[in-house]
C-alpha cells in the first residue's frame, strides 16, 4: 500500500512538472535544457523525457542546438483563451507582478507562467508594449526588502493556519505583547495591515504591519473563524471610524500639492486668490493632529473650534521646545 502511494505521488509530481514545463515554453521565446533542470531540480536526463513526453502529448516542441540553443513550442502552437482579449490578458498579468512583487510566493509566480501562456508569441510584442503602460508596486521606496520578508512570513502564518506573536506599538506610541489569528493581509492607502483575531483583547483587530515587530510564527495552529476579509473590513472599518468630525480648513497656495495628495478633489474648493478652502470628514484621532501639524503655517483650522484649540496647544509646546532661556 505504501508502494503503491509513492507511485502515486511521483506520478502527480511528474504531471505537476510537465504542465509547468509546457506553461514556461508556451510564456517564452526559448529555454534551455540546464534553466529547467535547474528550475525544476532535477536532472538533464529527466528533462529530455520530459520534453519528450509532452512531444508525444500533441505539444510541438522544436529542439535547437548552439549556445543561444535550447527548446521551444512552434508559433502557430498556443492555448485557447477564450474570450480573453490581449488587453484583458495583460490587466491579469501587471496584477499578478504587483502582488507577486511584495509576495513573492512561488504559487503566484507559477500563475504568471499559465496566464502568460496565453499569450501567442506573435501577440508578445505587444503585451511587452501594453505591459510597459502600467505598474503595480505596492512596495515603499526606502524599505522594500523588510516589507516582502514580513508579508511572506504573514502569508505563510495565513495559509498554515498558525498563531503569531509580535510586539506591537498603538497610534498612542503605546507598547504590548499580542498574540493573533491571523485572518488576512489587507493593502490601504499607502500602508499594509494585518486583520486577525487577538487572543488580549478577546476580539477581531487590525494591526499595521510598519509596528508589528519581532513577528514569530508559533507551531500551534488554530481553526480559522467563520468571518470573510469583506466583513472584517466593514466591520473594523466602522468601528475605527466610529467618531468622526467635520474639518474646515484654510490652506495657502503652497501646499496645494500636500492637500490635493491627501483630501479627495470634491473635498477641495481653489479660491480667487488661489487658496484653498476644504471640507472633509475625518476621524477624530490623534494621527489627525500629527497630519495638520505638517503644514505648518500655512494651514489653519476654521473648524471644530475644539480641534484647532487643540492644535495651537501643541504647536506651543513645540515652540517652548526651542525657546531660549
Amino acid at each position: 500500500m505504501k508502494n503503491m502511494t509513492r507511485i502515486n505521488e511521483v506520478f502527480l509530481l511528474k504531471i505537476d512538472r510537465l504542465l509547468a514545463i509546457t506553461m514556461l515554453l508556451l510564456n517564452r521565446r526559448r529555454i534551455s535544457a540546464k534553466e529547467l533542470s535547474e528550475r525544476f531540480e532535477v536532472s538533464l536526463r529527466t528533462i529530455y523525457r520530459d520534453v519528450e513526453a509532452i512531444n508525444q502529448a500533441g505539444i510541438p516542441v522544436v529542439s535547437y542546438s548552439g549556445l543561444s540553443g535550447g527548446y521551444e513550442i512552434m508559433d502557430q502552437y498556443r492555448l485557447d483563451r477564450q474570450f480573453l482579449s490581449l488587453e484583458e490578458l495583460q490587466s491579469i498579468i501587471t496584477g499578478l507582478k504587483g502582488i507577486h512583487a511584495s509576495v513573492p510566493d512561488q504559487e503566484i509566480s507559477n500563475l504568471l507562467d499559465k496566464v502568460g501562456a496565453l499569450v501567442a508569441k506573435s501577440e508578445q510584442p505587444a503585451a511587452a508594449h501594453l505591459g510597459n503602460q502600467l505598474i503595480l508596486d505596492m512596495n515603499p521606496w526606502d524599505n522594500g526588502h523588510q516589507n516582502t520578508e514580513q508579508l511572506t512570513t504573514l502569508r505563510t502564518a495565513v495559509k498554515e493556519t498558525r498563531l503569531i506573536t509580535f510586539s506591537y506599538l498603538s497610534s498612542q506610541s503605546e507598547s504590548s505583547v499580542r498574540t493573533v489569528e491571523p485572518m488576512g493581509i489587507v493593502v490601504k492607502g499607502f500602508g499594509w495591515y494585518l486583520y486577525g483575531y487577538c487572543l488580549l483583547r478577546a476580539d477581531f483587530r487590525v494591526f499595521r504591519l510598519s509596528r508589528m515587530h519581532n513577528v514569530e510564527v508559533r507551531s500551534q495552529t488554530f481553526e480559522r473563524k467563520q468571518e470573510t476579509l469583506d466583513r472584517l473590513d466593514y466591520r473594523l472599518g466602522r468601528r475605527d471610524h466610529s467618531t468622526l468630525i467635520t474639518l474646515v480648513l484654510h490652506a495657502q497656495p503652497n501646499v496645494r500639492a500636500q492637500v490635493e495628495d491627501y483630501f479627495r478633489p470634491e473635498d477641495v474648493t481653489l479660491q480667487p486668490d488661489g487658496t484653498l478652502m476644504i471640507r472633509a470628514t475625518q476621524p477624530d484621532e490623534p494621527w489627525l493632529h500629527g497630519m495638520l501639524l505638517s503644514y505648518g503655517p500655512s494651514l489653519r483650522i476654521l473648524e471644530p473650534a475644539h480641534l484647532a484649540a487643540t492644535i495651537k496647544e501643541k504647536a506651543e509646546k513645540i515652540v517652548a521646545l526651542y525657546s531660549t532661556h
